[in-house]
């Protein structure tokens, strides 16, 4: 029996990654998205088993009718809620209340209002939530206020989850990675291209096709196994130590 994904922020890094893997493996892939042209992109590429569906994760209509699509499309086994903002790494007093409201909005209002309507379709198959967290959940930094919040959101929000699917034999987990090298990389340094390659120069980041085999093992695993999280990091990436502010 062929499977369906549902894939947000399907038109770049590990969404676009995770929906050539997902085809690539049999799947049937549905992908969202704000860049109509990069979905397109992705359409020709992967052909008939990829709908591709220009959806603003801001959009609760939008998100309502992710619900109701038509089968096969409509019979989804797993949602991997990938989609997720960030603003520069700047201290919340610097930050425009704009930039920080639209992050609130996308990475944990329309990540619970998606998981919501979806959820009676994934208890019928029985199926699967993969919810994209960080590592900034866990570990606090400067300018990560915002962020790191709406990712410790979706971390606690994932476990208890658990506690209302319990029985439905629907699994979720929350998956938190270090650093990865994609273009949000790019947003977390306000563009700046020269900066984003010299967060990663010599310390072989992760990739995206790292993590789409990561949602790939986990999707494969016996259905009466449940990872209620996994933390990653490349081998070069560990913790730092406490800042200390001296007087004087």
């Amino acid at each position: 029996m062929t499977k369906t994904i549902l894939i947000t922020g399907a038109t770049s890094g590990f969404g676009r990654a995770s929906a050539r893997r997902f085809a690539a493996g049999g799947w049937r892939v549905i992908g969202t998205g704000r860049r109509a042209d990069r979905l397109k992109e992705l359409a020709e590429e992967l052909g008939d088993v990829f709908l591709p569906l220009e959806v603003d994760m801001r959009d609760p209509e939008a998100l309502g009718d992710l619900a109701r699509l038509s089968a096969p499309w409509g019979d989804i086994d797993l949602l991997l809620n990938n989609a997720g903002l960030a603003p520069p790494t700047t201290p919340l007093p610097e930050t425009e209340w704009s930039k920080l409201d639209q992050i609130i909005e996308t990475n944990v209002t329309g990540l619970v209002a998606l998981t919501r309507v979806l959820i009676p379709k994934l208890v019928e198959r029985k199926g699967q939530i993969i919810n994209l967290s960080s590592v900034a959940a866990n570990y606090p930094y400067k300018g990560g206020a915002v962020y790191a919040g709406t990712k410790a959101f979706v971390r606690q929000f994932s476990l208890d989850l658990r506690c209302d699917l319990e029985g439905t034999g629907v699994r979720v987990t929350s998956v938190e990675p270090g650093m990865a090298e994609t273009e949000f990389t790019l947003v977390r340094t306000g563009g700046d291209q020269s900066a984003s390659d010299a967060l990663y120069s010599n310390m072989n980041p992760m990739t995206a096709e790292d993590h789409a085999e990561l949602f790939w093992w986990l999707a494969n695993l016996p259905p009466h196994l449940n990872i209620n999280s996994i933390e990653l990091m490349p081998v070069n990436q560990s913790w730092a130590g406490f800042a200390v502010h001296r007087e004087g």
